[in-house]
């Protein structure tokens, strides 16, 4: 067997950079939904009058969603388990003919569902952009000057 064959079976077995990347944002996705799933049932735990459970579980999620922003340097990161988060609870909000909810209509539900999306907003606003800073970009009216030479 020749090098040539030998880099070529070491890297055919090697998956692409893209189905890497999109395997660890669907990880990230069912991430949210199981932390939806999970603190859609168990957000309603009192430690009278505070809702413990509710809280707990937005800094939860609020971890998650930064820390996956900050581990795969990117805004979009971050809003995967936000976004997977989101559809269950969206899911959990809406009445069957019975008038079951899951999210109820009490200080625990809304702490869990609006904080959540507090949560989500300020974990993706403080990770770090993917692209670097929007404002140091060519922008309509072409680019930016150049700086002056430093001596």
């Amino acid at each position: 067997m020749t090098v040539m064959e030998q880099v070529h079976q070491t890297t055919a077995r090697r998956p692409s950079a893209a189905a890497v990347t999109a395997a660890a944002y669907l990880m990230l996705v069912l991430l949210g939904l199981m932390m939806g799933v999970l603190g859609g049932f168990q957000h309603s735990w009192y430690l009278r009058p505070f809702p413990i459970s509710a809280v707990g579980w937005v800094v939860l999620l609020a971890m998650a969603c930064y820390g996956a922003g900050r581990a795969m340097r990117g805004r979009l990161a971050a809003l995967a388990p936000g976004a997977g988060w989101m559809a269950i609870t969206l899911i959990w909000l809406g009445g069957s003919p019975e008038g079951d909810v899951v999210i109820a209509n009490d200080l625990a539900g809304y702490v869990y569902l609006y904080g959540g999306l507090i949560a989500i907003l300020a974990a993706v606003l403080l990770s770090p952009s993917g692209g670097g800073a929007w404002l140091l970009t060519q922008g309509p009216y072409g680019p930016r000057p150049a700086e002056p030479p430093s001596h």
